[in-house]
């Protein structure tokens, strides 16, 4: 770990990692119990660092660099490891988690691949105006999907909401059955505005990674339907499995880019 919280440092001060650590893309769970979930789905690995909630570990998928680091939970965390993971030289980053979805006819264990979030979360407020978009990045989005259809992974795209609170923020009583305002309709709202599931971490993620230019997106498998009762703690290995092989895809359309002389990947260049 670095001795100083100065953000020019090598080694940064929370993540405990330096320049030499981590692969362009990083796979971001919030669990640090994810990491050897993550890891064992890869060609190899070696861990990096251990710092409070922060595990990172990096290695090779289908033989693309890739690394993973967890950030506990909510955006706090995740925004302090997108800064820091960045400052040394990441600048692709995919949220791996669990989520609770809001839609009748999605099933546990199904995964949420999200194309844009609800900022009902705080972090990024702290980064840019209100009524800045969280958008994921397309060629993230495309990634996520191609995995899923490649693995064979029931999946839904769509719009995420990122709340702070997982109890009285998510619509949920609290302790003695204390209600926030406004949360007996917060699920029906967001229901009848078409979003499809809730988390803590992904609309700060998506914010952040915009503002400074990098790529990001989320998948998260559905632990919780609101709507049906319906819980599991489901589908982890698939959000897990996804995002590794959505990394080795990325890197594909990158090569498929420099070969056309292009920036932006489309779905006329082949990945094959």
């Amino acid at each position: 770990m670095s001795d100083s919280e100065d953000p020019n440092d090598e080694v940064q001060y929370h993540v405990a990692v330096g320049p030499d650590d981590v692969a362009d893309s990083v796979l971001l769970p919030g669990n640090p119990e994810r990491v050897d979930k993550i890891t064992a789905l890869w060609d190899d690995y070696e861990e990096r660092a251990s710092h409070r909630e922060y595990r990172t570990a990096t290695g090779t998928y289908e033989e693309t660099p890739i690394s993973v680091t967890s950030t506990g939970i909510g955006s706090p965390s995740a925004a302090i490891a997108i800064e820091e993971l960045a400052r040394v030289g990441a600048d692709t980053f995919i949220r791996v988690g669990s989520c609770g979805a809001i839609q009748p006819e999605m099933a546990v264990g199904d995964l949420v691949i999200t194309s844009g979030a609800v900022r009902q979360e705080g972090t990024s407020k702290e980064y840019v105006r209100e009524d800045y978009p969280a958008v994921a990045d397309h060629e993230v989005v495309a990634a996520l999907v191609a995995a899923a259809e490649r693995l064979g992974h029931d999946y839904h795209i769509g719009l995420t909401m990122s709340a702070d609170s997982f109890y009285a923020g998510q619509g949920r009583p609290g302790f003695e059955g204390f209600r926030a305002a406004g949360s007996e309709t917060l699920v029906k709202e967001l229901q009848e505005a078409n979003v499809k599931n809730i988390e803590m971490e992904a609309a700060a993620l998506l914010t952040v990674a915009n503002v400074y230019g990098l790529r990001a997106g989320a998948v998260c498998s559905v632990y919780a339907n609101r709507v049906t009762g319906e819980f599991r703690a489901e589908g982890e290995s698939r959000a897990a499995e996804t995002a590794s092989l959505a990394v080795h895809l990325l890197a594909k359309m990158d090569e498929a880019k420099r070969e056309a002389g292009v920036d932006h990947w489309h779905p006329g260049l082949s990945i094959e």
